[in-house]
């Protein structure tokens, strides 16, 4: 009898874990994901056939459909990119692939909240994996997160002659924004079938993420595949990492060698001479690590051979900053907003004093000194991190809102300023580049850096940052749960979430519209003022 009983037991034990097994039927086939607690995930989901062999360089083709259960608990390779000393990742060019999280109980017809996570990386790094990024707070406030690869670096980007006219009536260019819509294609087919909602759909990124998201805003070819869009640290105006013309040299000030011509460069690195037909097949011939070329974006000569992002005519037709002051852009609710110290040193600009910086805004230099260095005794450090932050990122976040505002589509600006209290000391004038990130997939343990174990206070605005993300998928407005009222912004009033440098979240008039003030104004010399285009 006690024999029968372990054995009915053991049956029991076998045959929950199996009822409990999560298997989706998607277009291509059907997935195994894996549940643990109260959420599911699926990762490494093929949402385009590899990039490889005669489709390197190509717009993403349809996925090849599979026979049986395919096994969907590991993510997949990272698209190819530089990989530093002790790297784990694997990287290959077939890396087209998407991750899932949704709340275990979700089933089709739930009409969830979608939200897609384009990483960071200046496009030429990143992925959609990683617990960074991981979807599990999301799904425990009732959202389908998903993140997904595209192609990177020369693989992302790039333009050659002989490839402009193969395929005439393909898009060229940036594939790597044809992989981002290939995927949002992908989410509309099929994300009902997991319990998420086609019709809800909020695209946001950091980073390059972020200027992915002002890029999809402004290509005709992603309209209507989301209904919200929130950029972090992705700048909207044109020269951080927005396109480059790709035949013409010397047409934009900013990016004077066109894409055509750095896809000439790179070929010339490895002897490959001409333009035609035979060139382009020799540069398909390339190994991965010979188009990776070691993450280099300039040759021995000086000469670039990576183009980053371009305006092709026909994919991207224009960049953000023109579609915005034109009010051509998709018409959805936005978030927008950046640290308060992103990047210092010559990133933006070659000055090596402030005096040197000021004059380089002729008839405005009073005016700049004014906003930046009202009692003359700042240090030039602390200048140059707030020019560079506010031309960059903060500024420019400021112009889209406006745009947008204007077309009376629902606005929140925030600034994010919390620095922990052990990196108070390295970072005195603010929070870097992607300090927010963590904080708003609420993955503290996952910060980069030594960050050591969150405090009480963190893990508060962790919720709370995770919370207003979670509330505006679903509503297009962030507040709610009880949380501090965000205003929406208003073009006069100017009103912000303010995180500051101790963790508190604010709403206020912008503090830094003095410094926004002659910067708008100043983008009229651009050119002279921004030693690069990025």
């Amino acid at each position: 009898m006690k024999r029968t009983l372990l054995i009915s037991l053991f049956f029991l034990i076998v045959m929950s874990g199996f009822a409990q097994e999560p298997i989706v039927k998607i277009s291509s086939g059907s997935l195994r994901g894996a549940t643990e607690r109260d959420v599911t995930s699926f990762k490494g989901i093929p949402f385009a056939a590899p990039p490889v062999g005669e489709f390197r360089w190509r717009p993403p083709q349809p996925v090849t459909s599979w026979e049986g259960v395919k096994n969907a608990t590991e993510y997949c390779a990272d698209c190819p990119q530089r990989q530093w000393p002790g790297a784990t990742s694997k990287i290959s060019e077939d890396c087209l692939f998407l991750n899932i999280w949704k709340p275990a109980d979700a089933v089709k017809g739930a009409k969830l909240p979608v939200m897609v996570w384009l990483h960071g990386g200046g496009f030429t790094g990143g992925s959609g994996a990683g617990p960074g990024s991981a979807g599990d707070a999301f799904a425990k406030q009732g959202v389908i997160l998903t993140t997904i690869n595209y192609r990177l670096g020369r693989l992302g980007h790039f333009a050659f002659p002989a490839l402009s006219h193969e395929n005439a009536e393909e898009m060229k260019g940036s594939y790597a924004y044809m992989d981002q819509i290939a995927a949002l294609k992908w989410i509309q087919e099929n994300i009902e079938e997991f319990g998420g909602d086609p019709d809800n759909v909020t695209i946001f990124g950091f980073s390059a993420g972020g200027v992915a998201v002002h890029s999809l805003l402004s290509i005709p070819s992603a309209n209507g595949l989301f209904h919200k869009a929130i950029s972090e640290s992705g700048g909207g105006r044109d020269g951080v990492l927005t396109g480059r013309p790709i035949s013409e040299d010397n047409y934009d000030e900013l990016y004077p060698v066109s894409a055509e011509t750095i896809g000439i460069n790179f070929a010339k690195r490895y002897g490959i001479e001409g333009t035609g037909k035979d060139a382009l097949n020799q540069l398909r011939a390339l190994s991965m690590e010979e188009v990776l070329d070691g993450g280099q974006e300039n040759d021995s000569t000086g000469a670039r051979t990576y183009s980053g992002p371009i305006l092709d005519g026909k994919l991207v037709v224009e960049t953000a900053e023109t579609a915005y002051h034109a009010g051509r852009q998709a018409k959805v609710p936005l978030m927008i907003g950046s640290s308060s110290a992103e990047i210092g040193g010559a990133f933006i600009t070659s000055s090596q004093t402030k005096e040197e910086l000021f004059s380089q805004f002729g008839d405005l230099a009073a005016e700049a000194k004014a906003a930046y260095d009202p009692d003359g005794n700042k240090e030039f450090a602390e200048i140059l991190i707030q020019f560079t932050t506010d031309w960059g990122w903060a500024e420019p976040a400021r112009m889209t809102a406006i745009a947008f505002a204007e077309e009376n589509e629902p606005v929140y600006v925030w600034q994010f300023g919390y620095v922990p209290p052990a990196a108070r000391e390295r970072s005195p004038y603010g929070a870097g580049h992607g300090s927010e990130t963590s904080f708003v997939f609420n993955t503290l343990n996952a910060r980069w850096g030594a960050q050591g174990e969150p405090t009480p206070e963190e893990k508060e605005l962790a919720r709370i940052m995770n919370t207003y993300w979670a509330n505006f998928a679903k509503t297009g407005n962030p507040n709610g749960n009880n949380l501090p009222v965000w205003p929406q912004y208003d073009i006069q009033q100017a009103e912000i979430m303010d995180i500051t440098l101790d963790g508190k979240v604010t709403s206020i008039p912008d503090p830094r519209k003095a410094r926004f003030d002659v910067l708008e104004k100043a983008f009229k010399n651009r050119a002279k003022i921004q030693t690069r285009g990025i």
